[in-house]
């Protein structure tokens, strides 16, 4: 493989990436390297890493404006036991088979090594799965970045040294407060006992590999600088705590902005919600690899036909799920029938951009995943905010406390089960008078073209002096 790629000059610092295999994590390194490539003056070109079967995808997430600049290249995950020959991405995968993909990833170490061996680019741009990557790295001379596709507020939160205070395995209660020196005043000082709960998770080691927090203090420790896609405007003080905590550069690079979606809206979508009127439809959407549970997905539809409003509920599963019968189990009966005309139900991928800039859609319904909720934003759209696990609790947190652009369905503390009523109230809230809170105002700012060229520029910037010619 030639380290050259079309379209950049061949003097051009080189940037390797690679990110773990989930397109929550791809996607945000995949609009990062655009950011490099596209910045005034250019001079950066990148060589991107992932499992062969995400190839196409990404370069197609990459097309027209970094094709040239970025070239894709293929690893080949080794066969491990119980995970599916075909598996490159964590999308459809249960979390048992998400553990093991962290395995085949780990398998592809000689395959790096080789690449970077090859290459010998400036800097290696690394996820938290791989802190491997900075062995290979430094004796070759190479930097190394980790690149944190979570909001400041959820890394601040989980994933600092201040979290050994507790030893290696915090419990539930441990979790439900901030780390020693978290920022004053946080809206997440504390957290409801079954949001902690779930963070446990990131302590928890499977079969004896490393678990989710030691795999980011590795990474973070080793590498000479922390990427994060956001800026201080709107996580600040959380920037700040993290610098202090690791003693690296934060690097911003600006939260990322999605490009205005291509093609047009498919004609079922489009002859649907035209027939509504402006900022009507509710849109109910939890991204790829976010599955509700029966219980919870029965209360959001019956709280979505008592808003009285047209909706659109999209649902994901497991990969291997049986569709029709997950979907039959969530579907109360004669729920169809009562929302016939007003409410659809539909699993798999939707053109979620194109509905969202929609005229009749006025509601964005998420798990308030970082990239869900800047969609929602760019596109107009009240917000309300259903996390269901990790980082997302954090992102709701920030995005309706601190931001004020988004209403949270109301949880049971000790357990987080919400109601029909409790939906219903939340859309009522987010789409009456005033119920926008500051969504104009970041709306604003996030779709400012100088604003965005700032972030770009200064990122390059910060990465040249910390990294390609230091």
């Amino acid at each position: 493989m030639s380290g050259s790629a079309n379209g950049a000059s061949a003097g051009a610092a080189h940037v390797v990436m690679l990110p773990w295999l989930a397109f929550g994590h791809i996607t945000p390194f995949a609009q990062l390297a655009r950011k490099l490539v596209s910045a005034d003056g250019g001079g950066v070109r990148v060589t991107f890493l992932t499992a062969a079967g995400n190839v196409p995808r990404v370069e197609a997430m990459l097309a027209p404006s970094a094709a040239g600049a970025v070239v894709v290249v293929p690893l080949h995950l080794p066969h491990v036991p119980g995970l599916d020959a075909g598996a490159s991405s964590t999308a459809e995968l249960s979390a048992d088979g998400a553990e093991l993909l962290k395995v085949a990833l780990d398998g592809t170490r000689p395959q790096v090594a080789a690449l970077l061996a090859e290459l010998r680019p400036v800097a290696v741009i690394m996820d938290f799965a791989t802190p491997w990557v900075y062995d290979i790295a430094a004796p070759l001379g190479l930097k190394a970045l980790h690149l944190s596709v979570f909001s400041a507020t959820a890394g601040a939160f989980n994933c600092v040294p201040a979290r050994r205070l507790h030893g290696p395995h915090p419990s539930a209660h441990d979790l439900r407060s901030a780390p020693a020196g978290f920022p004053e005043g946080s809206s997440v000082a504390t957290i409801p006992a079954y949001q902690a709960a779930d963070l446990t998770y990131l302590f928890t080691s499977f079969d004896g590999k490393p678990c989710v927090y030691d795999r980011v203090l590795a990474s973070i420790e080793a590498c000479h600088g922390i990427v994060m896609k956001t800026c201080a405007e709107m996580e600040g003080s959380y920037i700040d705590y993290l610098s202090g905590q690791f003693g690296k550069p934060v690097l911003l690079a600006g939260p990322v902005v999605p490009e205005p979606p291509q093609g047009e809206l498919e004609d079922q979508w489009e002859n649907w919600l035209s027939a509504f009127p402006d900022k009507a439809v509710v849109l109910a959407s939890f991204g790829s690899e976010t599955f509700l549970p029966v219980a919870a997905a029965t209360e959001l539809l019956l709280g979505l036909e008592a808003t009285g409003r047209p909706f659109l509920a999209v649902f994901n599963f497991p990969r291997g799920a049986d569709t029709e019968a997950e979907l039959q189990a969530r579907v109360p009966l004669g729920f169809m029938e009562r929302v016939k005309g007003r409410g659809r139900v539909h699993v798999g991928w939707v053109q979620q951009q194109h509905i969202l800039r929609h005229r009749s859609v006025g509601c964005f319904l998420n798990h308030g995943g970082f990239s869900s909720v800047v969609e929602g934003l760019v596109a107009g759209c009240r917000l309300v905010l259903l996390p269901m696990k990790g980082d997302q609790y954090l992102n709701a947190a920030l995005f309706a406390r601190d931001l004020r652009v988004g209403v949270e369905v109301a949880r049971r503390d000790e357990d987080g089960w919400f109601g029909r009523g409790d939906v219903a109230d939340a859309v009522a809230a987010a789409m009456a008078d005033g119920g926008d809170g500051d969504v104009r105002k970041w709306r604003e700012f996030l779709t400012d073209d100088a604003v965005q060229m700032r972030f770009t520029d200064e990122f390059v910037r910060q990465l040249k002096e910390h990294v390609m010619e230091t």
